[in-house]
């Protein structure tokens, strides 16, 4: 029995003139429409905006944590299998006998730069000295948090976030993007990537929306990158020139204020538009190469004047510890403490006063410590043993909001950030096998993010256990504690020297991450197309400002980065449930493929 051949004939209707011409129509209105009413929303009733979005997100974190730890475990593991199968792995994504289109080190190059930039320069130093202070181990009370005993889950956690399993979200929406275009001819778009599942529907209702939430997903995790990297910038800015108006002075280490927010926000999109308007052959090529350089240039800074030995001996520990724990860190998801459960793990003299003790026995950015001395009346006189069963009760609590505000905001943001990344990684594999693709993609750039975590990170907790420091990177907000670090390793000219340097790194990384994601968003509105059209690149750059700078605004006295981020996981959580179809249909693709050439094979004999 002949097996039936797969569909292929995607066909997204495109306008054949006006302003949307060779455009999908209902894509890009219902897309734009969806991003202007956020926009809408965020400006007339900013207090509204934020408050639902932060319930919205309490919510789905709530219904749906134990979803995106599990099933992004499983993107890894699915690669996995895929690549050590001989007769899925062995498969080229092109014709018989197609070659690559780049070379190994350029394929490295430009999968690395699109799959972190701004994300290394922001948390380079914050995340390992975040997780040194909080992590699960310390939230548990087994060790002390900022202690040398934390150093090892530290970067167990470091390791989870910018590891196999980020990677791995990237690779599953690349894999399947490059596989249907490159073996089957179909458009580079996100609806290609059902057709195994969907069959003629993708041409249709269903294959919109598929594409839309590609674009909303897109559109919200690169505002998240462009938020916390125009953070950075103006926290480098204020740095070199020390100008205060761009910086709130009023708590105890200056911030980024609004208005310099919106400043430097401004300023960056500006630059990414021309630069998307340029098109991929000169702003982001020229961008990105100078991006490798600058980056270098401050990796080697850190091994000459960092903690290189001390970086190199966390990284063998670390790693190993981090495949140790590695199933565990893939699957161990936790779910919400109910009031009833608190209670009921109370000690009896506690029960009636389970109501005052649930929310700091379960923040899971207190202490112990911060616990006992937030108490008042009846409850501050429970004796100490009564307090410590209390606090070991309320640990479950204390996991999961520690896994849902750390975790699964990374899952969530890779996630968002995968139909820009995985588009890009597609466009440069033409001619990779399956196997090549995803040890490239996935392991490669993992060990280097390593590498780069544990050099910068390793110097800045370096600095604060050995006393140099004396509390002030850790006391220094996460977009400065790249700048606070660098304070203590150097001085006087060559500082003032590189803070610049890290500024205009900074500044390019932000404009290739907007104006590729602005090129990804027409492309996939254009069913696929590589060339765009270049009023359609500058519409949807201002959409990407007003996004921001509204969601910024509305966050009002809260962090300002609260209600972008918030949005982000909202918009991720449709695409990821798109992202676990990809999955099935790609493994189907994959088996129903292998079965024709066996079949062929035996008929040829």
């Amino acid at each position: 029995m002949s097996i039936k051949e797969p569909f292929t004939e995607v066909e997204v209707k495109t306008a054949n003139s006006g302003f949307y011409q060779d455009y999908s129509v209902p894509i890009a209105l219902v897309s734009k429409g969806v991003m202007v009413a956020l926009v809408l929303w965020a400006l007339v009733f900013p207090a509204n905006a934020n408050s639902t979005l932060g319930s919205w997100n309490w919510k789905i974190l709530a219904s749906f944590n134990s979803f995106y730890i599990v099933i992004v475990g499983l993107f890894f593991f699915f690669l996995a299998v895929v690549a050590a199968l001989p007769s899925t792995g062995k498969r080229v994504m092109g014709r018989p006998g197609e070659k690559p289109d780049f070379s190994n080190f350029s394929w490295f190059s430009m999968m690395f730069g699109a799959g972190l930039g701004v994300g290394l320069m922001v948390f380079a130093t914050a995340e390992p000295l975040g997780l040194w202070g909080s992590n699960p181990v310390t939230v548990s009370g087994d060790v002390t948090p900022n202690s040398p005993e934390a150093l090892q889950s530290a970067y167990r956690y470091t390791f989870l976030h910018y590891g196999f399993h980020a990677w791995a979200i990237y690779v599953v929406t690349g894999l399947a993007l490059a596989y249907y275009a490159y073996t089957r001819d179909m458009p580079l778009t996100i609806r290609s990537a059902l057709t195994p599942l969907l069959g003629r529907y993708v041409n249709g209702f269903i294959g919109h929306i598929v594409d839309i939430l590609g674009v909303v997903a897109t559109i919200l995790g690169v505002s998240v990158t462009i938020g916390f990297g125009v953070s950075q910038f103006i926290d480098g800015v204020y740095a070199i020139t020390g100008i205060e108006w761009i910086m709130d002075m009023t708590g105890e280490v200056p911030t980024p204020s609004k208005v310099g927010l919106v400043s430097g926000l401004v300023a960056i999109m500006f630059m990414s538009i021309l630069s998307a308007v340029s098109g991929v052959g000169r702003g982001v090529k020229y961008l990105s190469n100078l991006n490798l350089v600058l980056s270098l240039i401050l990796l080697g800074t850190f091994i000459l004047f960092g903690s290189f030995a001390f970086s190199l001996t966390t990284y063998g520990s670390a790693f190993v510890d981090y495949i140790t724990h590695f199933v565990g860190l893939s699957f161990g998801a936790y779910s919400p403490l109910s009031a009833e459960a608190f209670a009921a793990g109370l000690p009896d003299a506690a029960k009636p006063l389970a109501g005052d003790l649930m929310s700091g026995a379960t923040n899971a950015w207190g202490s112990f410590d911060g616990f006992k001395s937030g108490l008042e009346g009846a409850a501050a006189d429970l004796d100490a043993a009564t307090l410590s069963a209390v606090y070991a009760a309320g640990e479950p609590g204390r996991q999961f909001g520690w896994q849902s505000g750390w975790t699964t905001f990374y899952w969530a943001w890779w996630i968002a950030f995968s139909p820009f990344v995985g588009l890009f990684l597609a466009r440069i594999s033409r001619g990779r096998t399956v196997r090549e693709f995803i040890l490239g993609c996935v392991f490669a750039p993992a060990l280097v993010c390593f590498a780069w975590m544990t050099i910068l990170g390793g110097t800045a907790i370096d600095l604060e256990m050995t006393g140099a420091a004396e509390g002030a990177i850790i006391g220094a907000s996460n977009t400065n504690k790249l700048f606070a670090t660098l304070s203590f390793m150097i001085d006087g000219g060559f500082l003032a020297v590189l803070n610049g340097m890290c500024v205009v790194l900074i500044m390019t990384f932000l404009v290739t991450s907007a104006d590729s994601g602005i090129l990804v968003m027409n492309t996939i509105m254009s069913g696929g197309a590589e060339e765009t059209g270049v009023k359609h690149r500058i519409v949807w750059g201002v959409i990407l400002t007003a996004v921001i700078g509204t969601l910024l605004m509305a966050a009002g006295d809260a962090n300002p980065m609260d209600a972008l981020k918030n949005a982000m996981i909202i918009g991720a959580l449709p695409f990821t449930m798109v992202m676990g179809l990809m999955c099935v249909a790609l493994g189907k693709a994959l088996f129903r493929d292998s079965q024709r050439e066996a079949r062929s094979a035996e008929v040829t004999v």
